[in-house]
């Protein structure tokens, strides 16, 4: 144990030197196929063996299990990951498979590039662009421990975007757990900055923290999965690259189109914490009955400010035109201040159970859901003074779940049905087999709050927005021959009432509805100690003019392994990603939203990482030279309106596993 806080010391130290943060957990990708699972499968590694050839703890005795998991009666525990795929994508972009989108630097405010659906019914704050960087609650990891565990992860990530995880478990008994994660990551700017020596150099920060524990009784009738995590997350807000400002080469010169008069002084910002506690405990009073609750207490603020608002109104350019940035002021043009709090109390109240029959079994749930929550948002009238306004409510819901696991432990049929009392729900169902992943999802949810009312100095909207509708159908084909690996498959949408942010960033609706069509592969081929891996995607849609996706997307992975030395894993290869070009959306840093634009097309280039992953034992390493390509068909490409992808760099990462 002294080991391990000893280390933990030491990388605390470094973080506090410029080091960062691992991920707070697995970016969820949109729906669809071709990707990774969210949730790793059980894989082992080699145990250590002592000087006497005792088995000592290693990957094996330390197991950890998901919520979810539990929630569907699921006993299923899972070995650590030891693999070396992916290892080198430490962005958390890269770990979405490219599915989402920032703005070129890691901790900038990422978006789906596909069809962004609600994760759950009930009306939400509205501001997400900085939670995958949050923990999510059904990716945490509940341990149990033969030994105290510890991950340690470090990625210097090259262009100053550094990361660093720091995790630790133990058991307190055989029956109780208790852990904790602490993560910080650190990106600095790479256009309209005096240098290294310009004291507000960095770009994002990232503080996370994650503490968790589980308890199951003597008699495992009662189990409790509990967690607190924390995220504070702070952006220098840059509103892209002013036009003409950027040489044509490797390096990155040119100014922002947000600034400070001054280099002593800080320019326009962005902050966000999130505050959450979650509970689930469940007590079987028999196989077929077993009682469950579900709480979650979150808060969540997010701020901006600018204090030389009338300096960032517009830009005037080398011909003597002037670019604007913010819309009409409607106030006092010298500064904006905007504070935006929400908290939630949500409670989960349910009767589950299971049953078995011949080899087959059957799951049930019925449950109450009520959540109450306010948003309260404060913002500026002049230099000095305030108003506020106050969205207050309560919303109930009821449910039911049904799954059904055929004798061949291989196939299943789930389905639920969700209503909101007083308007909305969601209804989906799923089949699950060898060969074939089939379903259907519908859902009929509020706008979010800040769709539905917001007020500032420069926005000011009151709306009365009809429910939005999400039709989803979808399936896949899984086809295996030996070690090739094929899955085509097809999403279908259909939007009702879509919502969006139209040119001019203000929240609007469309009354009708239009469809998204996308169809792709998902494939690994082996040949020999080489591997070719990626997904494709083509995408048509009925409506351009409210949502805008790319109309081809691919990634692909030539990969070469071998053994050197009979102890060390080698691999190495080339990660290839392309989107079409595409008016994607631009970002406004006051309402923390994406936004419809016409004026410039990103995208369009075939984007270039080359690395290598090794395994020493348990340690796992990657080097890895991003951008490669660069300067070699153009200096440079957009990943957003205004936004250049940062140019090539050099990349190292540890990742190592202590049992003892």
């Amino acid at each position: 144990m002294n080991r391990h806080l000893f280390v933990f010391f030491i990388f605390f130290n470094l973080t506090l030197s410029g080091w960062a943060q691992q991920f707070p957990g697995t970016t969820q990708t949109p729906g669809g196929f071709g990707g990774r699972q969210a949730m790793p499968t059980s894989t082992t590694g080699t145990s250590g063996i002592d000087d006497t050839t005792k088995v000592i703890y290693g990957p094996k005795s330390t197991r950890y299990m998901f919520e979810e998991d539990i929630f569907n009666n699921r006993r299923k525990l899972y070995t650590l990951d030891t693999t070396m795929d992916d290892v080198h994508r430490f962005t958390y972009v890269q770990r979405s498979q490219n599915q989402y989108q920032d703005l070129g630097t890691l901790g900038t405010p990422m978006r789906s590039v596909f069809v962004p659906v609600p994760n759950q019914l009930g009306a939400q704050s509205g501001y997400t662009v900085f939670e995958p960087y949050a923990y999510p609650t059904m990716s945490v990891k509940y341990f149990d421990t033969k030994s105290p565990f510890t991950d340690m992860y470090v990625a210097l990530g090259g262009n100053n975007q550094n990361i660093l995880r720091f995790d630790m478990a133990q058991n307190i008994s055989s029956r109780w757990n208790v852990g904790f994660d602490v993560q910080r990551f650190t990106s600095q700017k790479h256009f309209g900055t005096s240098g290294n020596n310009d004291p507000y150099k960095l770009l994002a920060q990232n503080w996370s923290f994650l503490l968790h524990t589980n308890y199951r009784s003597k008699n495992d009738k009662y189990t409790l999965l509990a967690h607190f995590n924390n995220m504070n997350h702070s952006l220098d807000e840059q509103g892209g690259l002013v036009p003409g400002t950027i040489e044509a080469s490797a390096a990155i010169i040119g100014d922002s189109r947000l600034r400070s008069p001054s280099s002593s002084l800080q320019g326009p910002h962005g902050w966000e914490i999130r505050n959450g506690l979650h509970a689930y405990q469940q007590y079987i009073l028999d196989k077929g009955f077993q009682l469950y609750h579900r709480f979650d207490y979150r808060i969540q603020k997010n701020f901006y400010q600018d204090d030389t608002l009338r300096l960032n109104q517009s830009v005037t350019l080398a011909d003597g035109s002037a670019l604007r940035f913010y819309p009409s002021i409607l106030g006092d043009t010298s500064r904006i201040e905007q504070h935006t709090r929400f908290r939630l109390f949500e409670n989960q109240f349910g009767l589950k159970g299971v049953a078995q029959y011949k080899g087959a079994s059957f799951n049930y749930r019925a449950y109450l859901r009520i959540r109450n929550y306010n948003q309260n948002t404060r913002y500026n009238t002049s230099r000095t003074t305030y108003n506020e306004y106050d969205i207050p409510r309560t919303e109930s819901f009821v449910g039911g779940w049904l799954g059904y696991y055929f004798p061949d432990s291989l196939s299943q049929i789930t389905a639920e049905l969700e209503y909101q009392v007083g308007g909305g729900y969601r209804l989906q169902g799923q089949f699950d087999s060898k060969f074939l992943t089939a379903g259907y999802s519908s859902m009929f949810i509020n706008p979010t709050l800040l769709q539905e009312r917001y007020q500032s100095m420069i926005f000011q909207w009151r709306n009365n927005f009809s429910l939005r509708g999400y039709n989803h159908a979808f399936g896949k084909l899984n086809l295996r021959y030996k070690n090739l690996r094929l899955e085509p498959g097809l999403d279908y949408y259909l939007l009702s009432n879509y919502t969006y942010f139209d040119t001019e960033a203000v929240a609007r609706q469309d009354p009708g509805s239009f469809s998204v069509l996308r169809t792709g592969l998902g494939y690994h081929i082996p040949f020999g100690k080489f591997s070719l891996a990626g997904q494709a995607y083509y995408t048509v849609q009925s409506r351009s003019d409210v949502l805008r996706t790319p109309p081809f997307f691919a990634n692909a992975r030539l990969q070469y392994e071998f053994l050197y030395a009979k102890v060390l894993y080698i691999q190495t290869g080339i990660d290839l990603h392309y989107k079409s070009p595409y008016y994607a959306d631009a970002y406004m840093p006051v309402t923390q939203q994406f936004y419809l634009q016409n004026n410039q097309r990103v995208e369009g280039y075939v984007l270039a990482d080359v690395y290598a992953n090794l395994r020493i034992n348990r340690t796992r390493l990657f080097v890895k030279l991003t951008h490669a390509n660069q300067g070699v068909f153009a200096p440079g490409y957009y990943v957003a309106p205004d936004f250049l992808l940062v140019r090539r760099g050099f990349a190292f990462g540890v990742d190592w596993y202590l049992f003892d």
